[in-house]
Parts: C-alpha cells; structure tokens; sequence
C-alpha cells in the first residue's frame, strides 16, 4: 500500500514558488559576501571601472601583501582582538550574576532592581553626559574607554535571566542549601556548569559588538596606537574619499594619486576579509548555542 500523500498542482506550485524565493535570497545573501572576496584579488584598475562585477579579474594579491607589511592594520587588529577579549570577560562577569541574582525569588527588591534595569532601556542620559562621565572618570584615550561604559546589555541580562528561571531547576538549589552550599559556592560549583550554552549565547553577542565596534573608540581615542582594526578601516576610506575628490592637481601626481586610490579600493576589501575571519570561524562552533539563546528570549520572557 503506497503511504505517500499525492500532491496537488496547487502544492506543486507553491514549493516551486518557495524554492525560488529560497534561491533569490540566497544570491542576494551571497552576492556582496563573493564581491568582497573577489574584489580582494583582482586588479584594482577592473574593480574600479566596473568590469569586474562577480568573479575575479586579473587576480593580484597586492592588496594583501600591503595589509599584511603595513603596521597600523596590524597593531589595530591586535588592538580589537584584546578589547574584545577583554571587553567580552567584563560584560559575563557582570551579565550573568546580574541576571542569575535578579531570577531568585528569594532576592529582596529584585522587582525594583529589574524595574530600574529596563527603564534605562527607554531613556539614556544622551551622548554629551556619557562623554563627560568617561571624561571626569580619566578613561579618554585608554583602553577602559572601550571596555567599561558598555560594560553591560541590559536586554542580554533580561535573556539570561530567563534562561535561570527556566532552564535551572529549582530542587537542585534546594538540594545544595540543604547540604550546606553558600550562594556563591552554589553560584560557581552548580549554576555556572549548567549555565554553558547562555554563556556561550552572550559570548558570542559581546564578542561580535566589541569586534565590530568603533564608536566608542571614534568619540573616546585620538592615540591612534590605541586604534580598532575599524577605525583604521574608516580612516582607509576616509583618505580614499578625499582623494578622489580632490581635483586640483594634474600630471604624474594626478596619475599617482590615482593609482593609490584604486589600491586603497583592494585594500578596504581585503581587510574586510581578514576582519572577519575570526567571526567567521568561530560562529559555526557557537551555532547551536545561539539558536537556542534565541529561542529562549522570544519564547519566553
């Protein structure tokens, strides 16, 4: 007996119409991803003028071998990698106890604390009072600047305190006062172990904002040896638009001056492979942690 459910021409019609959908959105997905990465490579002359649009033309590695011998691309980028190491490390050790305390029952004025927490979600003393918070504080160029005043997400504590009322379960913390357990041996030896996968979630949600954050350092840092790997970035681009703009010059120094523009073009797209990279690498490990951190925060809350 055939078990298989005919399908009609309507659903025919439909899953060909989804495949389609699926597909066009995978090349609008993959389109600027495959740009970038062969725009790296190819002949700076063929990236400008256009020719070069998908695939790679006249493949170069100029552009990297400029990134890898200039030293400012490189101190940025071990710049970023330790903000964001260390900017991550400041943001768990704040967001999970934060949000493991505030998802005790038996934590007097947690209410109030919570309430307090989320209205600074609505209002925020704007730019200029942060500014010179960070300023009387003496954090203007040092590392603290990039680190402390985003020392926390209040929605992430929000996320992770669901996930406590949630997901640990509560005999268990019953079991280890019975047997003697202070709350902080009970919030290192018991919750911490179970608590992997939101660690894991607000990880990767800090990393990514401190690896692709650069306002901070554009408001807080003039040192440009203090420098993320994305302010060097701007300032490639902000001197490739300058000099495409100025027209005030002719001869062998228009010429030069157009030749290091369109190396400037290879070179914004080769760091912005090599900037990535460490993401990209490190999500697929991370994948399944954040799905579920995600579920978490829409399913409940």
């Amino acid at each position: 007996m055939n078990s298989a459910i005919s399908e009609t021409m309507t659903d025919k019609i439909i899953k060909i119409l989804i495949y389609v959908f699926l597909g066009f959105a995978t090349l609008i997905v993959l389109y600027p991803l495959v740009y970038i990465i062969s725009a790296s490579i190819s002949d700076p002359a063929d990236v400008n003028s256009g020719k070069m649009w998908l695939f790679p033309k006249g493949i170069t590695f100029e552009g990297y071998r400029i990134i890898f011998e200039n030293g400012a691309i490189w101190k940025g980028y071990l710049n970023t990698l330790f903000y964001t190491v260390l900017g991550t490390t400041i943001n768990l050790a704040v967001t999970i106890p934060a949000a493991y305390a505030l998802s005790r029952k038996d934590f007097a004025g947690r209410n109030l604390f919570m309430a307090m927490f989320v209205i600074t979600m609505f209002f925020s003393g704007g730019l200029i009072p942060t500014y010179l918070v960070v300023k009387s504080l003496g954090l203007i160029d040092t590392i603290w600047a990039m680190v402390l005043p985003n020392a926390a997400a209040v929605w992430n504590i929000v996320i992770a305190r669901v996930f406590f009322q949630s997901t640990i379960p509560k005999e268990l913390e019953e079991a280890a006062i019975i047997d003697g357990a202070s709350n902080f041996k009970m919030f290192f030896k018991i919750i911490l172990p179970l608590s992997m996968p939101i660690i894991a979630v607000m990880g990767l949600f800090y990393g990514v904002g401190h690896w692709n954050g650069y306002f901070n350092a554009l408001i807080y840092l003039s040192d440009k040896e203090l420098f993320p790997l994305q302010l060097v970035l701007r300032e490639i681009l902000v001197l490739q638009e300058m000099a495409s703009q100025n027209t005030d010059v002719t001869g062998s120094m228009a010429e030069a001056m157009h030749s290091k523009q369109q190396l400037a073009a290879v070179i914004k797209y080769g760091v912005m492979i090599v900037s990535t990279l460490p993401i990209i690498i490190i999500y697929p490990f991370l994948q399944r942690f954040f799905v579920k951190g995600v579920m978490i925060g829409s399913l409940k809350g």
